[in-house]
């Protein structure tokens, strides 16, 4: 079995070759110090400059210092599946390669952990050194995640967070969904989760590698995984539901046209032919929308049946 460690530091990078000698002084400087264990978990996802060339020579000189290349570019959440996998820690931290996160946070995070009793801390980057144009963005999209999920953090998506052992071993990171491992962890049953101020740094070296367009990929995601937290294991209850709903209206507005003719007929009253009126081909619709949701339900109850995942639960405590 792997020896565990007081903390693992798990760095997803892409292109940060100029600042990894930095960051890694800095972590080794703040363990020891703290006369912490420790071992830094970094994954080069793909990058094209020199950052595993850098990571190689930084082994050489710092024993716990370890690595995950990926062939190609995957993306931040696929670097901390692997993270996560590979972490020995009995706290894990997640921290950004571009010096923007501040490694003096981790023994007052670690504390959190410890003795304060949380399962998660993110950091709060109250005061940014980011412009404009992703500030706002970023609190429109924080306000959101806040109403949506009932978590009340300010920062979801900040690279410095801490987790207790069990929960990074417990949650599968996916997608783009690094945004939302908050969300993730309390559906897994960790509910104590806290939120700590950090100093967030300006860049030092190089350029942001996000653009404008993880913000319509943050909302899509959103939706998916509040959509995969209340029905990922039972699908029919959506679709089923809302297919026998549309499927009923459709039916009843159906009944509803062609009683209305006849009645007009047998009134002699003006009347119309029931296939001359759009809202019997809108009513039509409706039953074969509905129908087809029904069965959507229905496949997605077969296919999580089969699946081996269905009868996963993360167990806490027992009693023999």
């Amino acid at each position: 079995m792997a020896e565990r460690v007081d903390i693992s530091v798990v760095v997803p990078l892409y292109n940060e070759a100029e600042s990894l000698p930095e960051l890694v002084e800095w972590i080794d400087r703040v363990a020891v110090e703290n006369a912490l264990s420790y071992e830094i978990v970094m994954i080069d996802d793909g990058s094209s400059d020199d950052s595993w060339e850098v990571i190689e020579d930084l082994k050489s000189r710092y024993a716990a210092v370890r690595a995950i290349g990926f062939a190609r570019n995957y993306g931040k959440s696929a670097a901390l599946y692997c993270g996560f996998e590979a972490a020995r820690g009995e706290v894990v931290f997640t921290m950004d390669a571009d010096l923007q996160d501040s490694p003096d946070e981790i023994p007052r995070m670690r504390r959190m952990i410890l003795d304060e009793g949380y399962d998660l801390v993110s950091g709060w980057k109250r005061k940014r050194h980011d412009p404009a144009g992703k500030r706002w963005p970023s609190k429109f999209f924080n306000l959101t995640a806040r109403i949506v999920s009932g978590i009340k953090l300010h920062d979801f998506n900040c690279g410095l967070k801490a987790y207790r052992r069990k929960v990074v071993k417990a949650i599968e990171v996916y997608g783009e969904m690094h945004r939302y491992i908050p969300i993730l962890a309390k559906n897994a049953g960790f509910r104590r989760i806290g939120e700590k101020v950090v100093e967030h740094r300006e860049r030092k070296y190089g350029v942001s590698k996000f653009g404008l367009e993880r913000m319509l990929k943050g909302y899509l995601d959103l939706i998916t995984v509040t959509f995969m937290s209340r029905f990922g294991r039972s699908p029919m209850y959506f679709f089923g539901g809302l297919g026998t709903l549309m499927f009923l209206l459709g039916g009843a507005t159906t009944v509803w046209v062609v009683a209305e003719k006849i009645y007009s007929q047998s009134h002699g009253l003006p009347w119309r032919g029931v296939t001359e009126q759009p809202l019997f081909y809108l009513a039509l619709a409706a039953v074969v929308l509905g129908v087809q949701l029904f069965l959507a339900g229905f496949l997605g109850e077969l296919i999580n049946r089969n699946s081996p995942e269905r009868n996963k639960y993360l167990i806490d405590r027992r009693i023999d």
